[in-house]
């Protein structure tokens, strides 16, 4: 029994940089669906980010998360930082037409180069 366990892990282990591809893939995805979900979605991408985040250390998929985890943070501060500047000749807007344009921008150049198994930066 013990050589059944002995050769089910390495399997597994093998098994991992395909799984946070995966995972990768489907954070980016989530992002981009995000706009369609009013950001329900890039909540949960997130989420994933910094669960898989730990796993992914020392691999390509690192940058990935971690990519993810920043373009999350930061459009959300700088997107209710632009909130109140709509009153003030729509500022606002314009901040948040070139906060959408950065984020997909990391986002699908995000998933394009996981796509092609390369890391983010």
């Amino acid at each position: 029994m013990a050589d059944i366990n002995a050769a089910s892990a390495p399997a597994g282990e093998a098994s991992k940089p395909e799984d946070l591809r995966l995972f990768s893939i489907i954070i980016y995805g989530l992002y981009i669906a995000g706009f369609c979900s009013g950001g329900f979605t890039t909540l949960i991408g997130v989420i994933l980010a910094y669960v898989k985040r730990g796993d992914s250390r020392g691999t390509i998929y690192e940058s990935h998360f971690t990519n993810a985890i920043e373009v999350f943070w930061i459009a959300l501060v700088i997107g209710l930082i632009a909130i109140p500047l709509y009153f003030l000749f729509f500022l606002g807007a314009l901040i948040h037409l070139g906060l959408v344009v950065w984020y997909l921008y990391r986002s699908i150049k995000g998933l394009v180069r996981v796509l092609d198994n390369r890391a983010y930066s």
